[in-house]
């Protein structure tokens, strides 16, 4: 899913009575005016683990964000996995602002469990995304970890209990040959909604490409490569799942977050409270969001939808996390028309509310 070049001047030419700043002379208050109308992509809403508590409840995220303009949120929730109930409950409590919801595959849900996607589809607000899960992915299991003596040691190695119980559940993607019954299921559930995009999640690179070419022979119209999946591809890998279809997701997070942050992400024993968060091996972005900004410009601006991923206790609100995103894009120089496009414009057309 992707802009076309006449599409995308078309939809450039439509900001043009956006408020206009110079190198010399920046304005305080341009990034308040820009934010109105955009989307996060990327929020995590609550309800929490009692051990990682959350910034704000859902309720007061989404009435900063209709007091700032906002258009639509989007409520992730990767420890039970549905934000569908949330997201409905939201929208009855603030009226006036559009809030999505979907499912994140874990293992508390049954790992891959087609039965867990149709009924998000059905649940609240109903199910605008599945996700490929987050935490519990084989690829997260194996390498989130600890600091043992000053060295990194992965949980799988210190505790053989979670390597015996975690590596089953895992959900995994198969790099080749046929897909499982339930795989299979839920990329027809998903094909047979148009409005539903599917997240490859954090998984691998090699899966999250099997996993692009699986939606595609399915006949998904919307995918998003997940960040932290991204985030470890070179340029050239990118380059490649857009030219299969596949939209590259960016956050605030990829280089405004807490690494080594020791946080039970997912899993309540507080032994395993991951420090290394889980995406801090991003050599492409290892210098912050300089590298991250050229690569939107490089990759191309069209294929990118933008989130803060926050919501986090000890992190910025999202409505914070958003407005400096927008500060931050200005600084780099891109234009409000190229800013709307990342914030607004792709946001719309994936969540089908332009």
């Amino acid at each position: 899913m992707t802009l076309t070049t006449d599409a995308r001047s078309t939809t450039l030419a439509e900001f043009s009575e956006l408020p206009r700043e110079t190198f010399a002379e920046r304005s305080m208050e341009l990034p308040d005016e820009l934010i109105r109308g955009t989307s996060d992509l990327h929020i995590h809403s609550g309800p929490w683990l009692k051990s990682c508590p959350g910034r704000l409840d859902p309720f007061r995220i989404a009435e900063q964000a209709k007091a700032a303009g906002m258009k639509s949120l989007v409520f992730y929730d990767h420890t039970l996995g549905v934000s569908t109930g949330t997201a409905q409950l939201t929208k009855y409590q603030v009226p006036g602002i559009e809030v999505f919801g979907g499912i994140i595959l874990t293992s508390v849900l049954g790992g891959m469990n087609p039965r867990a996607v149709k009924t998000a589809l059905h649940y609240g607000a109903g199910a605008r995304f599945v996700h490929f899960g987050a935490h519990c992915t084989h690829h997260m299991v194996i390498h989130e970890g600890s600091f043992v003596d000053g060295k990194l040691v992965r949980f799988v190695d210190q505790y053989p209990k979670f390597a015996k119980d975690e590596l089953p559940r895992a959900i995994r993607i198969p790099l080749e040959g046929p897909v499982s019954d339930d795989l299979g299921e839920i990329l027809e559930l998903i094909a047979e909604r148009p409005e539903v995009h599917l997240n490859t999640g954090h998984v691998s690179v090699d899966e999250a490409f099997r996993l692009v070419d699986l939606a595609v022979e399915f006949g998904i119209r919307k995918i998003v490569v997940a960040h932290p999946c991204r985030a470890r591809m070179t340029v050239a890998q990118q380059k490649a799942l857009v030219e299969k279809g596949a939209l590259l997701e960016g956050a605030v997070s990829d280089w405004m977050f807490h690494r080594g942050l020791r946080r039970t992400n997912y899993y309540v024993e507080p032994e395993l409270a991951d420090e290394i968060a889980g995406i801090a091996s991003t050599p492409e972005l290892s210098g912050g969001v300089v590298p991250w900004a050229k690569q939107i410009r490089e990759i191309g601006l069209e294929h990118f939808v933008l989130g803060t991923d926050y919501g986090i206790r000890s992190g910025p609100t999202p409505l914070e996390g958003q407005r400096t995103l927008i500060s931050t894009l200005l600084d780099l120089e891109f234009t409000p028309e190229e800013i709307h496009l990342l914030v607004k414009t792709n946001a719309e057309r994936l969540l089908d509310i332009e």
